[in-house]
């Protein structure tokens, strides 16, 4: 039994390693294509009436890292007719994992985008001298409340329409399948999460003027001050954005793995 366990472990580690690797090149390929489209949602979002994208590819990283392993680990656990629940929560797990990294990068990314300060290394200096490092994770709540939601629902759409598809074309997607699923996954759950974003992006850009005093506060303000459709400025490119960054994410990630799977194969 125990070869047993040091082989599970082994091969669970050779999961998490792989799947880091395809992240990561996933997370960087999407940022560096869309980051201008991001920009132009942020912008439109705080509206009230290069080495990002390395961090970029290290959540990425981080979330595919955990996620594989939790999800093979879950897939054990569950039945088939309930493998929604196991990807699910292994999109929660690894979304959980890498808002480590994603909540300050995105707290630096967002304010340099609103051009509050000039380079990330000047923002970070002066985020922890103003605020301290509870200034880094600004809207961290609310970062959770979406993206934990959003990374969940995202690889559940994904994988289950990949499971569909498998079943109805008894075969392997193509790349240009596996795309088109990614882009549709990616728009769906950015549409239906953009209200929460648009709440995190306040929280996160507000820095030491106290705006707003939390999530709820925050969500009730919006919506005195400026009514219900301010929940869904800047969807257009918000979906647009993730759609995109899906359809190029899962392609990426599923052909690195496909790469990776195959050099071991050869050994």
């Amino acid at each position: 039994m125990g070869g047993g366990g040091n082989g599970e472990s082994c091969d669970l580690l050779q999961v998490l390693f792989e799947g880091a690797l395809a992240g990561g090149a996933a997370g960087v390929v999407v940022e560096t294509a869309l980051y201008p489209i991001d920009t132009i949602k942020t912008r439109l979002q705080a509206a009230q009436g290069g080495s990002k994208i390395q961090w970029k590819g290290i959540a990425s990283a981080i979330f595919v890292g955990v996620y594989e392993p939790a999800k093979r680990k879950l897939l054990e656990l569950f039945p088939k007719n309930l493998s929604a629940i196991a990807h699910l929560t292994a999109g929660a797990i690894g979304g959980a994992a890498s808002s480590l990294i994603r909540v300050p990068t995105e707290v630096v990314k967002q304010r340099m985008q609103m051009s509050q300060y000039k380079t990330a290394p000047d923002a970070v200096r002066l985020i922890l001298a103003q605020e301290g490092i509870k200034g880094l994770y600004a809207g961290y709540g609310s970062f959770l409340l979406r993206d934990l939601p959003f990374d969940a629902i995202q690889f559940c759409i994904y994988e289950q329409l990949r499971i569909g598809y498998r079943l109805t074309a008894k075969r392997e997607l193509h790349d240009t399948e596996t795309a088109i699923i990614g882009a549709f996954a990616g728009a769906i759950t950015g549409a239906l999460t953009t209200p929460l974003d648009v709440m995190k992006t306040r929280l996160m850009i507000q820095g030491q003027t106290n705006q707003y005093r939390g999530f709820i506060d925050c969500a009730q303000t919006i919506m005195r001050e400026e009514g219900a459709g301010a929940f869904f400025k800047g969807i257009e490119p918000r979906v647009l954005w993730i759609g995109i960054g899906g359809s190029i994410f899962f392609a990426v990630l599923e052909k690195t793995k496909s790469v990776l799977a195959e050099r071991n194969t050869r050994r």
